[in-house]
Parts: structure tokens; C-alpha cells; sequence
């Protein structure tokens, strides 16, 4: 595919000495190269490879070229494009202090537009009367005036078009790069060196120039990335219906400047190709590199096998005896017991474990991994579990604790958080031979739990045979690696709470052993989940006591918590979804409100508190440790709620604008609820009329299996 014009409109290139693929993009001589050298970092972008597989977000479908008296009839709020001559530009101030207005009028021999920047004076410098461009951006109505909101533009110099007059790539951005410089950029960077990258693909899969067409027209085609038959393609190598996949140099010039939408999903299908490729290539590497790794086996004999169970299944007991005061003895479910055996299996072998525990919030993952971890203790070795968290990593000590110590083990914890010499402790604990043991006879160093800190260079192991990480997707491969690095051929223990649908995990966990834990506790109660609007809150078609107010203010007054989850930290005037700050200060007036409409006092107000990501983490997790321990009633937060807080007198989950939320996120966040036996309740609130929104929390109203639940997801994001 040739590039649509030469270099020479876009400026010229003056690299020092040969550009290939590895030059820093900061010593490319392409334009902007200053500017990418200093933020292009923030993006990923380090060299001309780099810059070259920055790929676009969307597409802006800007072929047709406007005239100024149909931008009149353009929906306010679209894209359009237009070739127009400057009529006259000034500055002017506006009510923002130090904040100046550029106005150019632009017109042709239909009429005339304005076009309008905020805060940008270089635009006076760029823009003079008589000239002729062609402009691009967002049409807005203001009165009987239609004006372009902050566009692009470029001369009508007869040169390529790169913002306007074709399908404009729209670009990830940061602070101090402009969407025309890095458009520029990478329009040099295929010239000199796209054009001409290396094809390392053999020619039977990778053809020179054909380009497979895509079903659909491409005047309907959307600006989302490959379709489901492009990723399906990509998953399983050549379609037999698509044909050879493109080569990589037209992949990288039509991904960023196709001619049609089909060149557009060819290219993305060769991409999505290659990238399922590396990875599947490095899970090769890694499982062949596993396979040969040896590692000292640990036995686990069947009768410290029942006896650990049995401690599990004990403390299991006391802990629902404590909450309700039942006397039925509680058990591990059949896929507990299952991945106990695999486990056991694994670690006996010379071979280390690599297994994912994933399953539904609540369903028991962590009670599997005290078994682990007591088997590597009981053999004199080192376990240590990783958390996202600082309040999670304490609430997973005290539920060891509560396990392992019967057993004989202690467990150390270690955190950023914890004072220098607890820190030191634990520090000298962890690097000594697993050997001491307390004034009560428990092991010491030989289970840990922590966050981060865990992977720092100042911590050592004596002897790490086991590595546990929950949440697994929280963190990072390089962090996980980092932790498996502190002992010789550990075995490893993945766990997560968002189930991954089959398709997929055949593709990204071909290195990996999986057990799932589809069967909840016996006796959990379902969530009911419900769909409300916002109207609807303080109550339901008149009835003041069908709201979820109204369910708040009684729950709470029957000793029971609630969780009110948002999606924004701060108000956003472009945006009419709530925020953690608004929801948290009004919350107490309009429950008060409630209980008044009820008939009930409304004294002493229920108390609220609020966590946001940018909280300071020891205030946050001591909000959210106050919740827990009941001296808040009602907890207002965006999704730091999806992970940290065990919470089992939580019976309320009311989740604002649920639309804006992915379907397995919503599916965690109603996780936090519904952990005791008390009946809990998930209030999905939604103003949204968009049909797939609508179909979505239906589904997660209606389903309730996480892995259901994965299933659906992918479905529907193929088909949507």
C-alpha cells in the first residue's frame, strides 16, 4: 500500500545518519521528535517501532469534504470535514481569567462558519485572512451560528490530507503533544521506515499486497477495532474465507492510514495476528522452560491432607456459628476439595506448579490456598500469598491465622504500612532458615502475607517454595515474576475472581493448569439484583417504601451496611454521571428524606463515609477498615470497592450509572455484597436509552454465575 503523498508536505526529515525501527524516536529528525522524546514515554513511545505500533483508538470517518451550507444540516455534536478559505480571525477574552478566544470565519461560495479555539494563540500565527484550508472537528450549534469546536485544519495546498478529506486515525494523546504532530510523526516514520519493515512471516501466510475484503460495506463500517471475524482469524491463523494475511508493512500503513475500511480490518487482523502469535510463542517458551525446570517435591500424606481439611472445615464452622449462631457443621464444596487434591498432586511432583484458582467473590479460593500454604510449611519451607492491597493483605493474614495456626503455623505479615521495626522483624524472620517457633509452639517465616512490599529487593526468603497471588490481574507479569524470583523453581498459585471465558483461556493460559470454583458456599443466598432509574430512588410509582432510600435506611436500622458505588472521584461538568464527592455529601439529606417519608425518625443519621483512588491509601484503607468494623453504616466509593472489603453485615450494593461499568466488573462489585446470611440486594441504577446498555444489566440481572457471565460477555462484545 503506497503512501498517499510524499514526505516533503509533511516537512522535512532531518535524521542524523540511517532511521530504522530501533532509532530513539527522540533522534529521528521527524517532527515533533523533541516533543515525543520528552512525553512520548508516558504513551509507550521510545523508538520509531514504537511510534509505528502506537495504534489509533477509533477512525473518523472524514472522506467527504463538507460545503459551508451543509455543515448547517450536520447533527450538533459530529465530526465533519470542510475546504474552506479564512475570511477574517481574531482574539478576544473570555470570562476565564487569562483564557483567550480565537475566532476565525471561514466560508465558501454556500455561506459561512466559525470555527473557535479556547486558550490556543499560536492559532493567530498559523491562520491568516485569505487563506485556504481544510478544517476538521466537532460541529456545534451556538444560536443560529454553526461553528467548529477547537478543530483541526491543514493548507489546501494540494499535499496528502492528514486530519481531513479521508479516515482520519484519532490517537491515544498526553500533555503537550497535539493529534496533528504525532499524526505528522507517524506519517514520516511509515515513509522511511514502515514502507520498508522487514516481513518475518513465511510468504504462505503473508501475502505482499493482497488485502482480504472484509464483510460489510464501507460506508457502514464502524470505528472500532477488528470485527469477531478478524479476531477469529487472528486466534486461529488464516481464515480459509479471508485468504493471506497482509504483510507487515501494509498492515502498519493501512492501520493508521487506510484508504477503506476494508484495508483498515485487513490491517488490524494482520496485527491482532501477530500479537496472539508472540503470545502464544512466549507461553511456549515459558511452559517448555517450566517442563525442565526442576524443583524439590513436596509430599503431602493423605492423613495430614484430612487433618488440614478438617482444621479449614472448623474454622469455616465457628465463623458462621459466630454470625448466626447456626450449629450446622460447614464443608468444602466438591470443586474445594478438587482443587485441594490438584494442588497437592502438583506440589508433589519435581515439576513446579503453575495453576490459576479462579472462581466467583466468595466462593472459597482463599480457604484452598491455607491448605497449600500449610503444606509447603508443614515441609519446612516458605509460603508467601500477594495482595493488591494493604487492608486485603490484613484481612487474608487474619483468615490464615485463624486456619493455619491450628495446624501449628504462624503467619508473618508485611506491608508498607507497617511500623520500621515490625518491618525489620519481619524482613530478618523471612531471610532466616524456616526453623524458629513462637512461646506457642507456632512456626515462624515460614507463611507471609503482604502487597507490594513482598517483591522489593531489600526482602529475602530462605527458602520460597511457594508463591500465591491474589488477584492476579492486579499485578503485573514483571511483579509476579519478580516474586516467583525470590526462590529456586517456586511453585505458583494464580488466583482470580474474574472467571475468563473458555475461548479465551485456551489462548492465554496454554502455559497455565486451571481449577474452577463454580459451586458457592451451601447455604449463600442469592444477590437480588433489581434495575431502577434515578427517578426512582427515593421511591417506586408512589410507594415510598420501594426505593432504594427507603431499603438503605431500613437495612442499616436492622444492624446491617451499605455500599453506594459511583463512577466518577470529582464532578466533571462535560459529564452527567455522579461522583463520589456529590453522592457522599447529599447521601445523608436524602436518607433522612426517606425515613421521614417512611414514617420513621430519622435520627440518629445513618453514618457515611467515602473512598476514591485519589484518597491516600492509609486513609482509604482506614475508611474502609472503619466500615468493616461498623463504626460507618454506609460506604460511598468508586471501584477501589471491587477488591478489599469482607464485609458479611453488607446486605446493599447501589451502583449509580451502572451503565458506565463492564459487565464482570458489576458482576464483582455485586460480589461485596451478600457474604453473610442475611438476604443482599445489587440496585443497577441507569437513565441509559442505549439498547445494548439495557441488554446488559438485564443479563446480570437475570444470571448470576460468573463464568456464565464471562461467556455472555464475549459474546456480546463480538457481536456488538
Amino acid at each position: 500500500v503506497a503512501p498517499p503523498g510524499p514526505v516533503a508536505a509533511h516537512g522535512p526529515v532531518a535524521a542524523r545518519g540511517p532511521v530504522g525501527p530501533d532509532t530513539p524516536v527522540g533522534a529521528s529528525g521527524f517532527v515533533g521528535a523533541s516533543i515525543l522524546k520528552r512525553v512520548g514515554p508516558k504513551l509507550g513511545i521510545r523508538t520509531v517501532r514504537d511510534l509505528l505500533f502506537h495504534l489509533p483508538r477509533r477512525y473518523d470517518d472524514l472522506r467527504e469534504l463538507s460545503r459551508a451550507r451543509d455543515l448547517g444540516w450536520i447533527p450538533d455534536g459530529e465530526i465533519a470535514s470542510a475546504r474552506l478559505q479564512v475570511r477574517s480571525i481574531r482574539v478576544e477574552p473570555t470570562f476565564r481569567r487569562r483564557i483567550q478566544r480565537t475566532v476565525a470565519y471561514l466560508g465558501d461560495e454556500t455561506g459561512e462558519v466559525e470555527a473557535t479555539w479556547f486558550g490556543r494563540r499560536y492559532i493567530e500565527r498559523r491562520l491568516h485572512e485569505g487563506d485556504r484550508i481544510v478544517v476538521s472537528g466537532r460541529v456545534k450549534r451556538r444560536g443560529f451560528t454553526t461553528t467548529f469546536d477547537n478543530p483541526e485544519f491543514q493548507p489546501d495546498d494540494g499535499s496528502a490530507l492528514l486530519h481531513a478529506g479521508r479516515i482520519v486515525p484519532v490517537y491515544r494523546l498526553t500533555a503537550g503533544l497535539t493529534a496533528a504532530t504525532l499524526r505528522r510523526a507517524i506519517r514520516q516514520a511509515l515513509d522511511r521506515v514502515g514502507a520498508a519493515y522487514l516481513e518475518y512471516l513465511p510468504r504462505e501466510v503473508a501475502a505482499a499486497e493482497a488485502v482480504p475484503e472484509a464483510a460489510g460495506s464501507a460506508e457502514t463500517a464502524s470505528a472500532e477495532p477488528p470485527s469477531a471475524e478478524a479476531a477469529d482469524t487472528a486466534a486461529g491463523g488464516v481464515s480459509e474465507t479471508a485468504g493471506p494475511l497482509v504483510s507487515i508493512s501494509a498492515a502498519l500503513e493501512s492501520a493508521h492510514y487506510a484508504e477503506s475500511f476494508e484495508k483498515r480490518d485487513a490491517a488490524l487482523r494482520r496485527l491482532a495476528h501477530d500479537e496472539l502469535l508472540a503470545l502464544q510463542i512466549g507461553m511456549v517458551a515459558r511452559d517448555r522452560q517450566r517442563r525442565v525446570a526442576v524443583g524439590q517435591p513436596i509430599e503431602v500424606p493423605q492423613e495430614r491432607l484430612a487433618q488440614a481439611t478438617a482444621a479449614v472445615e472448623l474454622a469455616l464452622t465457628e465463623q458462621v456459628r459466630a454470625r448466626t449462631g447456626a450449629a450446622e457443621p460447614a464443608h468444602l464444596t466438591a470443586d474445594q476439595a478438587d482443587a485441594v487434591a490438584a494442588i497437592a498432586a502438583d506440589l508433589a511432583r519435581p515439576r513446579p506448579m503453575m495453576r490459576l484458582l479462579q472462581g466467583d467473590v466468595g466462593s472459597g479460593k482463599t480457604a484452598v490456598a491455607a491448605l497449600a500454604l500449610a503444606f509447603v510449611a508443614d515441609a519446612g519451607r516458605q509460603g508467601a500469598l500477594l495482595a493488591p492491597t494493604d487492608l486485603l493483605a490484613r484481612q487474608h493474614a487474619v483468615a490464615l491465622r485463624r486456619v493455619l495456626e491450628p495446624l501449628g503455623h504462624g503467619v508473618t505479615l508485611l506491608t508498607a504500612s507497617l511500623p520500621a521495626a515490625e518491618r525489620r522483624d519481619a524482613l530478618a524472620l523471612l531471610a532466616a532458615p524456616p526453623e524458629a517457633r513462637d512461646v506457642t509452639g507456632l512456626s515462624r517465616g515460614r507463611v507471609v502475607v503482604g502487597t507490594h512490599a513482598l517483591v522489593q529487593e531489600a526482602v529475602h526468603f530462605a527458602d520460597l517454595a511457594l508463591a500465591v497471588v491474589d488477584e492476579q490481574h492486579r499485578f503485573g507479569v514483571a511483579q509476579r515474576e519478580a516474586l516467583g524470583a525470590k526462590g529456586v523453581s517456586p511453585h505458583v498459585l494464580l488466583m482470580t475472581a474474574t472467571p475468563i471465558p473458555r475461548t479465551l483461556a485456551q489462548i492465554l493460559l496454554a502455559d497455565q493448569d486451571v481449577s474452577d470454583l463454580r459451586t458457592p458456599p451451601a447455604g449463600r443466598l442469592r444477590v437480588r439484583t433489581g434495575i431502577r432509574r434515578s427517578s426512582e430512588l427515593a421511591g417506586v410509582a408512589g410507594d415510598a417504601s420501594r426505593g432504594a432510600y427507603p431499603l438503605i435506611v431500613r437495612e442499616v436500622r436492622d444492624g446491617h451496611r451499605a455500599f453506594v458505588l459511583v463512577p466518577l472521584v470529582e464532578e466533571d461538568e462535560e459529564s452527567s454521571a455522579r461522583s463520589a464527592d456529590e453522592v457522599a455529601r447529599e447521601l445523608p439529606d436524602q436518607l433522612a428524606d426517606a425515613a421521614r417519608r417512611m414514617g420513621v425518625d430519622p435520627t440518629p443519621e445513618p453514618r457515611v463515609g467515602v473512598v476514591h483512588g485519589q484518597m491516600k491509601a492509609a486513609v482509604r484503607d482506614d475508611t474502609m477498615d472503619r466500615f468493616r468494623r461498623g463504626e460507618l453504616d454506609v460506604l460511598v466509593g468508586t471501584t477501589v470497592l471491587e477488591v478489599g472489603v469482607d464485609v458479611p453485615e453488607a446486605t446493599v450494593m447501589l451502583i449509580l450509572d451502572a451503565d458506565r461499568f463492564g459487565l464482570a466488573q458489576l458482576h464483582q462489585l455485586r460480589g461485596r455484597v451478600g457474604r453473610g446470611e442475611a438476604q443482599a440486594y445489587c440496585i443497577l441504577v441507569s437513565d441509559s436509552e442505549d439498547e445494548t446498555a439495557k441488554t446488559r444489566l438485564n443479563v446480570l440481572a437475570t444470571h448470576h454465575d460468573g463464568f456464565e457471565l464471562a461467556e455472555m460477555d464475549q459474546i456480546g462484545r463480538a457481536h456488538v
